[in-house]
């Protein structure tokens, strides 16, 4: 599955610290498309167990952790799991297939 990651319109380049929750019952192979994120903020990516993130080629990697999680299997659970962990959720989207997801991020 392929992420593209773009700021939204009203922001030129995203600089803030991001936190995804990637969760597939089968492990995937997760590849990192991104437009204008700025190079070295922190930006954390929790996968499902078995599952992978390739970065495209450039410096993203660089600041990026990707790190293996076992998430709660509903999603009911894994949203009020992710509240709890981190405070709040700012998007939560659920596709049953797809091989590419666009994400804007931004305020």
């Amino acid at each position: 599955v392929t992420l593209h990651l773009n700021p939204i319109s009203s922001v030129h380049i995203h600089q803030k610290p991001l936190v995804f929750l990637l969760n597939s019952p089968l492990p995937l192979i997760w590849k990192l498309k991104t437009e204008r994120l700025a190079p070295g903020i922190r930006r954390v990516f929790f996968v499902s167990l078995g599952s992978v993130v390739q970065f495209e080629k450039g410096n993203f990697s660089l600041s990026a952790e990707t790190e293996e999680k076992f998430f709660p299997e509903k999603n009911e659970h894994l949203l009020q799991w992710a509240q709890k962990e981190y405070g709040a959720v700012t998007s939560f989207t659920e596709l049953k297939i797809s091989r590419n997801i666009y994400i804007k991020v931004g305020e």
